[in-house]
């Protein structure tokens, strides 16, 4: 399958998928969340994926970052077969997610969550000596992971002290900082204000085409306005993928999910 991908200054050009999933199935017991699912995701691409509740996208996200094993199917990032890989090796090879229900530090300030997000991906992590809190090289990413959020003037605050959109633009940062080629957003603009939305919109919109996004979120307006290419998922399988504009004016999609 030849995709066009976007170089770093997102022009398109034809080149190897970022990510692709093959015949990927996941049981629950009798319960089958995914079936047979095969997603092809160029390298730069904003690929959004779209579907009712229950569809199975948060399930194949878990699925493409580690946190389940899958029972049948192949996920190859970059050309490197990562099936059966734990989530920890993922993350090594530049897989980075955020999750629908914010998972933080919360008596911790917002500098010390990104660089505890930073060991992850440091061989400093295996050292029984050394000043955490002074390491710099540290130090300078996480400060330059929260300038990309616009969160760097409330870097020493305690989490619990900053907004819940402060607290969504963290979990961008602490992916960010691991500096991800395959960046997996899960709902990003969940539970936040016209507002916060339009901002958080924004910064994600800045990000270099060095790091391709699959992103699901059902605040359509603002995912498709980043979007390159949309998938459609129902009851674990997927019913169309395309071009934003071909798949959003499918009737499929206006009766599965947009409910006319």
């Amino acid at each position: 399958m030849q995709l066009r991908g976007f170089d770093r200054r997102g022009r398109q050009r034809v080149m190897s998928p970022a990510l692709e999933v093959r015949g990927l199935c996941k049981a629950f017991g009798g319960l089958q969340v995914t079936r047979g699912v095969d997603l092809h995701v160029a390298q730069g691409e904003r690929h959004l994926l779209i579907g009712p509740n229950g569809a199975g996208k948060t399930t194949l996200f878990n699925l493409i970052a580690g946190d389940l094993r899958g029972d049948a199917g192949s996920i190859v990032v970059h050309g490197q077969d990562l099936t059966r890989m734990p989530a920890a090796a993922r993350a090594q090879r530049g897989v980075a997610r955020t999750y629908q229900i914010i998972t933080l530090f919360p008596h911790d300030t917002l500098l010390h969550n990104v660089k505890l997000a930073l060991l992850g991906r440091s061989r400093k992590r295996w050292l029984p000596w050394g000043d955490f809190a002074r390491e710099a090289a540290l130090q300078a990413r996480a400060l330059e992971a929260l300038t990309a959020v616009g969160l760097a003037d409330k870097a020493e605050l305690p989490l619990r002290q900053t907004s819940y959109g402060d607290k969504r633009r963290l979990e961008i940062a602490m992916a960010l900082a691991q500096r991800p080629r395959l960046l997996l957003l899960d709902e990003p603009l969940a539970g936040l204000s016209a507002q916060e939305r339009e901002g958080i919109g924004t910064m994600l919109a800045g990000i270099g085409r060095a790091v391709t996004i699959v992103l699901i979120e059902h605040d359509m307006r603002a995912a498709l306005a980043l979007a390159d290419r949309v998938t459609l998922l129902n009851q674990g399988q997927i019913v169309l993928s395309g071009d934003r504009d071909e798949v959003v004016q499918d009737p499929r999609t206006r009766q599965i999910y947009l409910g006319h």
